[in-house]
């Protein structure tokens, strides 16, 4: 009989602690990360089960987490199963992902309050990026630093965290990065800079776009002096080449190599990126330019001038045969464009 008795206390005690008991908190916790969206809910809210909710009305992939629900979408992209019946939409600069976690049962009567736990997660689309690019001092600089982050967080009901950077690289095959900032020499002086921005960690939906690039002998992006490499996507001049912008998730870009003049106490050139992140789901993110006439005074004269100040005392013999090359150069660049 006690035998019994224990059994039947034991049977009791299992069944109760394997019951779930109503939680009637109103609360939702959703980290929206760059390439995913995780949302959790109070275990068993107002006594349903895991397996009686669903994200989006069609996925059943909670999981028990420290005594919450959590539901998750792996990737935002649709081409993936795990999106789960997410919506989103763009309003200009910010995309809006929207989903729920609601209850979904089947059988004859509902014994619990329905539930619906909607979420939004926001994620800004423009962003700014600047680096160091090259020193116009003659000493010796070591670089602190080889890319430039930019940390953002934003959105409603969680945080949204990506990171974009602005990097420098050997040669065209954009594979092996250079350390920056680095020196250019007056020999360096028009030699090929060949940069780029990429963002890590996101979605393949979202495609790198540069529209804006400028260099400044400042790190404040909107120094009084400037001289423009990108607008709106494409060349400032000719002496400018976009390899890649809104084809992927790093836009790449190349340039001459340059020194501002009459900078006192500014050595450093830095190069900002306006960095639009495009949805390709819902937008055509490859950035095309038309061959543009490079203007008269685009033609490299501030580069020639430098290169002459810089020279004229240490190559005395051979400056004016290179300056008077750089003369008839440009000359016959302005007759061509004319």
């Amino acid at each position: 009989m006690v035998l019994f008795t224990f059994i039947v206390l034991i049977v009791l005690i299992a069944s109760t602690a394997g019951k779930c008991i109503p939680n009637k908190q109103d609360v939702i916790i959703v980290h929206c990360y760059p390439k995913s969206i995780v949302a959790k809910i109070p275990e068993c809210p107002y006594g349903w089960e895991i397996t009686q909710l669903a994200l989006g009305g069609v996925c059943y992939n909670g999981i028990i987490e420290s005594g919450y629900y959590q539901f998750s979408i792996p990737d935002l992209s649709p081409r993936n199963k795990s999106y789960c019946g997410t919506q989103s939409d763009f309003k200009n600069p910010i995309y809006h992902f929207y989903n729920s976690i609601v209850s979904n049962d089947s059988t004859l009567i509902v014994k619990n309050q329905p539930v619906n736990y909607s979420f939004t997660c926001t994620y800004q689309s423009n962003y700014l990026v600047s680096h160091a690019a090259f020193d116009q001092s003659l000493t010796y600089f070591f670089p602190t630093s080889r890319v430039a982050t930019v940390h953002v967080k934003n959105g409603s009901s969680g945080s949204f965290e990506t990171q974009l950077s602005l990097n420098f690289y050997a040669n065209a095959k954009f594979s092996t990065q250079k350390e920056a900032p680095f020196i250019v020499d007056t020999s360096d002086i028009g030699a090929d800079v060949y940069a780029g921005v990429e963002a890590k960690g996101i979605s393949s939906r979202f495609k790198v776009v540069l529209n804006y690039c400028w260099a400044t002998p400042s790190l404040d992006y909107a120094f009084h002096i400037q001289w423009q490499l990108i607008s709106k996507g494409c060349p400032s001049d000719d002496s400018i080449i976009v390899h890649e912008n809104g084809k992927n998730s790093r836009a790449t870009f190349q340039f001459n190599a340059f020194r501002f003049q009459n900078v006192p106490k500014l050595s450093k050139v830095w190069l900002h990126c306006e960095t639009f992140l495009c949805d390709s789901e819902k937008f055509s993110c490859p950035v095309t330019c038309n061959k543009r006439r490079q203007q008269k005074e685009q033609t490299g004269g501030v580069l020639v001038a430098e290169f002459v100040l810089r020279s004229a005392a240490s190559l005395l013999n051979t400056g004016l045969a290179v300056i008077l090359h750089h003369l008839l150069l440009t000359v016959g660049i302005c007759r061509i464009l004319s």
